[in-house]
């Protein structure tokens, strides 16, 4: 059986469908998927073993200059290259118009939510098959949910294989941390005063501190912690088969709210995830050695990109106040 697997991105998003292709892989026995990702995500289907090619969209490119990539021919090749197989079944896992489209072009049924559980209601209209799956639950498990009914087989919800096939390339001989500091809501950001006392907190315990760099931002935040800690070193840039050897040959992760928490997770490395605007309820890092800690303050979670918070408080975003250095320095200690 040959599936198209709908899912462009996030990161996070990516890594939480993990556990429901692993699902149909051993229910459905020479199941085979092709999995359609954005090109910056192209190494994260590899790494799992039911999924045996993978289609690239540059939508998020295109989408700075659609003109572009239509005179370049990019988008009718991307169409020829889709039409090339012929599907038993394609499932758009999304739920968006932006992976709803493209799953109506390829050839085959296409599966998806119903209008009631999908995010953008008007996609469900491009579906020959609905399914119907409780929005309130973590995304893993929605997905899961999905593929069960899909395929008809049944799921045990305290087993979650994210069946991920990576090897450890570690960055030190010696023990090493590394703290995800990088997201993208404002309201994700821990405290740089917190990442302070964090580094030398850990580095009085023996461990070398490493912090990956995304973008030139990241780069500035980052330096100015080690000044300031006079601890810890930034990671050269480095693609994401890299990044998930390092992080699969490390002791452990500090990590927010954001795609590498998430694959860090998967890899069962030993992590403490910080919420304090998301809910970890919803999109929480799920792992044999993960513990999220979810701030208590009283507007948390807020589900909000921007707080609507005063500055009377002495860090920002407030609710964070409820998750202090010594807090997660003893959380990740006991867990590793």
């Amino acid at each position: 059986m040959k599936v198209l697997l709908v899912k462009t991105s996030s990161m996070g998003d990516l890594i939480h469908t993990f556990p429901a292709l692993t699902d149909a892989m051993n229910a459905i026995e020479g199941i085979e998927f092709h999995w359609l990702v954005e090109e910056a995500f192209q190494d994260i289907p590899t790494w799992h073993p039911a999924v045996s090619k993978v289609i690239l969209i540059g939508l998020r490119r295109w989408r700075k200059n659609w003109r572009k990539a239509w005179q370049n021919k990019e988008i009718q090749q991307f169409k020829r290259n889709l039409r090339k197989e012929q599907y038993d079944l394609i499932i758009d896992a999304q739920g968006l118009i932006k992976s709803a489209i493209p799953a109506f072009l390829a050839k085959g049924k296409v599966a998806g939510f119903d209008k009631k559980s999908i995010k953008e209601s008007l996609a469900s209209l491009l579906y020959q098959n609905h399914y119907t799956v409780a929005k309130n639950q973590h995304a893993i498990f929605r997905t899961r949910h999905l593929f069960s009914q899909i395929f008809n087989y049944s799921i045990t919800q305290d087993k979650v294989d994210f069946g991920i096939q990576i090897q450890s390339q570690p960055l030190n001989k010696k023990p090493y941390l590394l703290f995800l500091h990088g997201t993208t809501w404002k309201t994700k950001f821990w405290p740089e005063l917190y990442w302070i006392e964090l580094c030398q907190l850990m580095h009085k315990k023996g461990y070398v501190i490493y912090f990956p760099m995304v973008d030139k931002t990241d780069q500035m935040r980052v330096e100015q912690i080690i000044k300031q800690a006079q601890v810890g070193e930034l990671m050269k840039p480095m693609g994401l088969q890299a990044m998930a050897e390092s992080i699969k040959g490390s002791s452990g992760v500090v990590g927010v709210d954001s795609g590498l928490a998430h694959l860090t997770a998967a890899l069962n490395i030993p992590a403490v995830t910080l919420f304090g605007a998301t809910d970890k309820n919803l999109t929480g890092a799920i792992g044999q050695c993960q513990i999220n800690l979810q701030s208590e303050f009283g507007c948390s979670p807020c589900l909000k990109k921007e707080c609507s918070m005063d500055d009377q408080h002495h860090v920002y975003p407030p609710c964070f106040q409820m998750l202090p250095a010594s807090m997660v320095a003893k959380t990740l200690v006991d867990l590793i």
